[in-house]
């Protein structure tokens, strides 16, 4: 057994919606060595991410809920510092299912992909080449499809993985329209990451997309589903796109939320509508990690990272997602 303590954050109640700090607590447990087979690292930087809070939630996803006691599920880039596994040296920087915690302990079941500190600094790793960049690279690609003189629009646009697409979309050659909630993430987004129009959903949204899509929407990247999502399908052009990335805009899945009807709009626009997770998609994560450092390098892509210092902070900083309070990808770091 290690004298040192890992913290934690453990999961203690099971929330109804978006989770709150009290919904966790901070544990500190002793710090075990791996077994044969196995390998323990010291986390780097956490990801905090819209998704975790399906993962805490007693509802339909793609994965089953944290136990109550458990590790809150995370994506951390973290370094090896102990290893008793052929595969694994220490002094490797690995991104994977390391949870909200300082160290961890396991095989390599929880990995999702090595980082390589020459494409990007570390923190990217969690961030632009983790599941942020990857989901904007693959769904966009992958599923959107875009093709020159496309309008394409984007909610969440400001967001960590939005501010991307944007991006990826005009070197696609695309014009690109970003939903924003406020003039000032609005203004972000065409100032810094070249959007050539945005919308402010907290005004009326559809005078607002028809001035900013007079031609219509041929791809459409939705992030938040329900209202704004409504009216979007209402502008699409036949056989348009509709790549489905998230629902953060939907408290409660339980019992179904009830809406506008848009069925009559896939039938006669001739819509196609997928879903994208990212773990899908495993396979690709290398290659696309690539695309992106190599644009990065180019100058032809920027992103932002909103930063906090303090592992208790995690569950308040997912709040803080959440309200759109973030500027960038949201991170706790615990050391370099």
């Amino acid at each position: 057994m290690d004298s040192r303590q890992n913290r934690q954050i453990v999961l203690v109640s099971r929330p109804v919606g978006v989770p709150e700090p009290h919904h966790f607590e901070v544990r500190n447990t002793p710090l075990v060595s791996p077994e044969d087979g196995q390998f323990l690292l010291e986390n780097l930087y956490l990801s905090v991410d819209p998704a975790q809070r399906g993962y805490v939630n007693d509802e339909n996803n793609y994965a089953p809920p944290v136990p109550i006691g458990a590790v809150m599920r995370a994506m951390a880039v973290g370094r090896v510092i102990e290893s008793r596994h052929p595969d694994f040296q220490a002094g490797e920087y690995l991104y994977g299912w390391f949870g909200w915690q300082d160290y961890w302990v396991g095989g390599p079941e929880a990995l999702l992909r090595r980082v390589d500190p020459s494409q990007a600094p570390l923190s990217a790793g969690a961030g632009l080449l983790g599941i942020n960049g990857l989901t904007a690279w693959l769904a966009l690609h992958e599923v959107g499809r875009p093709m020159a003189n496309n309008t394409v629009v984007v909610t969440a646009a400001a967001g960590a993985v939005g501010s991307l697409v944007g991006q990826l979309a005009k070197l696609a050659g695309c014009r690109t329209v970003a939903v924003v909630g406020s003039d000032e993430k609005g203004e972000l987004c065409l100032s810094r990451y070249g959007y050539d129009a945005y919308v402010n959903y907290r005004q009326p949204l559809e005078e607002a997309l028809s001035r900013a899509c007079p031609e219509g929407v041929d791809l459409f990247f939705d992030n938040v589903a329900g209202t704004i999502a409504d009216t979007v399908i209402r502008r699409m052009n036949l056989f348009g796109r509709v790549v489905q990335c998230g629902t953060m805009s939907i408290p409660v899945w339980i019992p179904p939320p009830q809406g506008p009807r848009f069925e009559r709009e896939v039938l006669t626009r001739r819509l196609r509508i997928e879903g994208f997770v990212i773990f899908d998609h495993i396979a690709r994560f290398d290659q696309a990690a690539a695309e992106l450092a190599q644009l990065l390098k180019s100058g032809k892509l920027h992103y932002d990272e909103d930063i906090e210092t303090d592992l208790a902070r995690a569950p308040q900083a997912l709040v803080d997602v959440y309200e759109g309070r973030n500027r960038g990808k949201k991170l706790i770091r615990l050391r370099e």
